[in-house]
């Protein structure tokens, strides 16, 4: 208990009436100005609505260098993002950026990037990286113009370029591709659909892994690459059950499926709210009228978090399905809901739209899902909450009183759920498992771009040894 405390108690929430006096770890180190010594400060605080941060000053009393930084202090995101958003009126300039050291940032028009890792992870807006951009291409070309003139002229023209983009002459795209996955762009329409904002997932690749620090136990393993597959096999058979590891290898025989589907399977994982040890129970169960799922469940017994999430257990569907429900009081809240990874939300009557990847899979009710919906919006839209102008918390305010109507039966709402790969499901009030005269499911094929981003398009799943065996033999000739 004493290790959990203390974990719980290294990232402090960033609430001035609760802690009122958040301790800073001073340290001095070097002014990379001056190169005399200077005073780091570094604070690990929990952001409202957003995660664990370490928040570093630097200040030089010698020259008076000043230098501030922001690190993300939990996990690293399961998959990286990109953030594409239109920048047309001045309102857009001051959308408000979180990037991470990770973060590539390009303007389109312009044909100019940030590389990943040029610049500090940081807090500020759309105008504040174009000036910061304009600030570093500026602070040399004193001399740049003496040593080299011409260079310098380009310079100069395309800071005037950038100038123009702040003066809004024309609109412009901006886009962020972070692979940790932690960088966040304000929604100022929020909650509703922020039509200049596109936001995309991406499974990262090797060597991206490798740079955030992420390697594999096959590629951190001392075995050496040349070691028989055979020997491998008797290894894991010999391991001694008593080996206190977190996956131990299942005998062959030992597991019938019979017996495995009605298992409840507990593995140790930690919590992803206060990082203490807690258990995951998984189970591998058969949803009426619809397929096999696994179910994982974990609950933290320090923070008494609670979470569910769902996997299908078949494959992609032949076809999508498109999922409306009509939610006319308590009878229809106590639907089952199984929501795949894949499946967006869209309440026609609040104009509200949730992403595929928001609320992750997970299997509950009708009033479950209402309930985790208002919390992803209120967690995604509060982190700069106690900053927004009267409209947006007039909106704001507004929209979650609807919601929470919604939520106490006061008000009727048609929830959409849109799957491409078919794997979401509404429990029907029919005996039968037959749609009821509240629900609607339509199939439909998906298009070409679905597929693409569901990695159909370049699957082969009939006669896929033929190409190889032919470049094999083209190889011997």
């Amino acid at each position: 208990m004493e290790t959990i405390a203390e974990h719980s108690g290294m990232f402090p929430k960033l609430n001035v009436d609760e802690e009122p006096e958040l301790s800073a770890t001073e340290v001095e180190s070097m002014c990379m100005s001056c190169q005399e010594n200077g005073i780091t400060r570094l604070l690990l605080t929990q952001i409202p609505f957003y995660k664990e941060v370490v928040i570093m000053s630097f200040s030089c009393d010698h020259c008076g260098y000043e230098n501030n930084e922001i690190q993300p202090g939990g996990e690293i995101a399961p998959k990286g993002v990109e953030i594409r958003t239109e920048i047309v009126t001045s309102r857009d300039l001051n959308k408000r950026v979180v990037k991470s050291d990770f973060s590539c940032i390009r303007i389109e028009e312009l044909d100019f990037e940030i590389p990943a890792q040029s610049q500090k992870g940081e807090v500020t807006t759309v105008e504040g990286i174009i000036d910061r951009v304009i600030r570093g291409l500026d602070q040399d070309q004193p001399v740049r113009r003496i040593q080299h003139p011409e260079a310098a002229e380009q310079i100069d023209t395309f800071i005037t370029n950038l100038q123009t983009l702040k003066e809004l002459e024309r609109p412009f795209t901006l886009t962020i591709t972070d692979i940790s996955g932690n960088s966040f762009v304000e929604n100022l329409n929020a909650p509703h659909k922020d039509p200049a904002t596109t936001i995309s997932h991406f499974q990262r690749t090797k060597e991206q892994n490798h740079s955030l620090g992420i390697f594999t136990h096959d590629e951190v393993s001392e075995t050496p690459e040349t070691t028989n597959a055979v020997e491998e096999a008797i290894k894991l058979e010999t391991v001694p059950e008593e080996v206190d590891s977190l996956l131990k290898p299942i005998r062959e025989g030992a597991w019938p499926l019979e017996e495995l589907h009605g298992e409840v399977l507990q593995f140790q994982t930690n919590c992803p709210e206060c990082a203490a040890a807690c258990d995951t129970n998984m189970k591998v169960t058969t949803i009426p009228h619809f397929k096999e799922v696994v179910i994982m469940a974990t609950v933290c017994d320090n923070c008494g978090l609670r979470t569910n999430e769902v996997k299908p257990g078949g494959g992609i569907e032949e076809q999508g399905v498109k999922i409306e429900v009509t939610v006319r009081g308590r009878i229809d809240f106590a639907r089952d809901v199984l929501k795949s990874e894949s499946c967006s939300l869209h309440i026609r009557e609040l104009e509200c739209e949730v992403g595929a990847g928001a609320l992750g899979g997970r299997f509950t009710t009708i009033e479950g899902l209402l309930t985790a919906m208002r919390e992803q919006l209120v967690e995604s839209t509060g982190m700069f909450m106690d900053s927004n102008d009267a409209e947006t918390k007039e909106r704001m305010d507004k929209f979650f009183g609807q919601l929470d109507s919604a939520i106490a039966g006061n008000k009727q709402l048609t929830i959409v759920m849109d799957d491409p790969t078919g794997n979401s499901y509404v429990q029907s009030l029919n005996d039968d498992g037959t749609p009821d005269t509240a629900l609607r499911i339509i199939r439909y094929h998906r298009s070409y771009e679905q597929n693409e981003e569901l990695g159909l398009n370049d699957m082969k799943t009939e006669n896929y040894g033929e190409e190889s065996i032919d470049d094999a033999g083209k190889g011997d000739c």
